[in-house]
């Protein structure tokens, strides 16, 4: 470890600002519109990896260029620096040396190199957000707990993630490894994180929510480990698309949120959704997705595994005067086969799927292949290479009665690249399937 301290310190502080800076959000150094060029080619290949796949199946998809749709210019984000609304920060060892650094990596566990290193340079981070981790790094550098960096070596103090919204609202949620903490030291740290943020320097920050959350793995959910509220509202709320929207701890909104908006009217417009149809909104988080089109569907079926996340949707929908929108808390696999099996709603039924990068489970892909009555798919994925492309096989492959895929193959008709993640690689990819 003191040897690692060494070397760290042998680097000069614009060095390891530039290393992160590669790391995380490694176009930066290039103009915005060669960055969004970059993008398109990572997108035309991706296409054509997916035409190729079909073919090996049988499936004769491809279009020029090897694609397996037409593939439109990737839609620019309207705000290019500090577009994020949502950051998570660590808590490791800086290259100082000192293990009460808040920033975000550069290295890996691995190979045991990891580094922390402050992002107030980072071009995606707003000035918020860093002025927020600077306060938290001052509070936990005064503390007498340590730093929790390996869960079997002790430690307290962990990540940090900041939400900030266009109102002007910002919350902290501090993760805190209670190791053999009672409920009494545990109150007064607590406590003495309050004091902190409410009338010492953290006032600076003037959170609308402050969080503290016990917890004793990488990740807990609400259920798992609950969000205590330590200060403030308990919800922050953003404007989009005209609507108002409530947002918790855990509860998914898409980090970029101008760019959300141009992606949610595409999104409403590749719908082709009339008066008569149902929505079918599944992964919707808070709602956004199934929200922005509620006026002109006749009604929005949404499904969401956190529990918080359905409980913003169902505010939202009643805050909004919305009245054709219902949503249900689970797995998607567990509820949507049960919904979708007895479907015998004779009104067009129009799917929007929206999965976190570990894609769409096998039963979901399944009810929706074996419903008739969805003719139109519309698929957003940030990570179209991972696993969402096992899902788009799995919709487009020809009957399978082993694997109980016997409902007629969607084909992809039109995709079209979202840039929601400036200076990243990272794109969202709208990909339109019809049968």
């Amino acid at each position: 470890k003191e040897k690692n301290a060494r070397e760290c310190c042998s680097l000069p502080d614009s060095s390891w600002e530039e290393r992160l800076a590669d790391t995380v959000t490694p176009l930066w150094r290039l103009p915005y519109q060669e960055q969004l060029q970059v993008k398109y080619e990572s997108q035309r290949k991706i296409l054509q990896t997916l035409a190729s796949c079909l073919e090996e199946r049988g499936i004769d998809t491809q279009k020029p260029g090897g694609l397996c749709c037409p593939l439109q210019p990737v839609v620019p984000s309207p705000i290019i620096n500090g577009y994020r609304n949502k950051s998570t920060f660590s808590v490791n060892r800086g290259p100082d040396g000192n293990p009460k650094t808040v920033g975000l990596y550069v290295g890996t566990g691995r190979a045991r190199n990891i580094v922390c290193v402050k992002a107030n340079h980072m071009k995606n981070i707003p000035p918020k957000h860093n002025q927020v981790a600077q306060c938290y790094e001052e509070f936990i550098r005064c503390s007498p707990l340590d730093p929790c960096i390996l869960f079997h070596e002790g430690g307290h103090w962990r990540e940090l993630v900041v939400r900030t919204t266009r109102h002007g609202h910002t919350m902290a949620i501090i993760t805190f490894h209670p190791q053999a903490l009672g409920q009494e030291a545990l109150a007064a740290q607590k406590a003495l994180l309050k004091e902190f943020f409410t009338c010492g320097p953290g006032t600076v920050c003037a959170l609308t929510s402050l969080y503290f959350q016990e917890s004793t793995m990488t990740r807990c959910s609400h259920e798992q480990s609950p969000f205590q509220l330590l200060h403030g509202e308990p919800h922050i709320f953003e404007d989009m698309l005209g609507l108002k929207f409530r947002i918790s701890p855990d509860a998914f909104f898409q980090v970029n949120t101008a760019g959300a908006e141009v992606l949610y009217q595409t999104v409403r417009e590749l719908s082709q959704a009339a008066g008569d149809t149902v929505l079918l909104d599944i992964c919707c988080g808070t709602g956004t997705i199934g929200l922005s089109l509620a006026h002109q569907v006749s009604r929005i079926i949404g499904v969401e595994v956190v529990e918080k996340a359905i409980e913003d949707a169902r505010w939202n929908a009643a805050f909004n005067g919305i009245s054709n929108a219902e949503f249900h808390s689970g797995k998607a696999e567990v509820l949507l086969p049960q919904l979708l099996s007895s479907w015998e709603d004779a009104r067009p039924l129009v799917a929007v799927v929206n999965p976190s990068r570990a894609g769409l489970h096998y039963r979901v892909v399944r009810a929706i292949r074996n419903c008739k009555s969805i003719r139109r798919l519309l698929y957003i994925s940030c990570k179209p290479e991972g696993e969402a492309m096992r899902n788009f096989l799995e919709l487009c492959c020809p009957p399978d009665r082993g694997r109980k895929l016997a409902g007629e193959p969607f084909t992809p008709t039109l995709a079209i690249p979202f840039d929601m993640f400036p200076h990243t690689v990272h794109c969202e990819l709208v990909l339109l399937f019809t049968r």
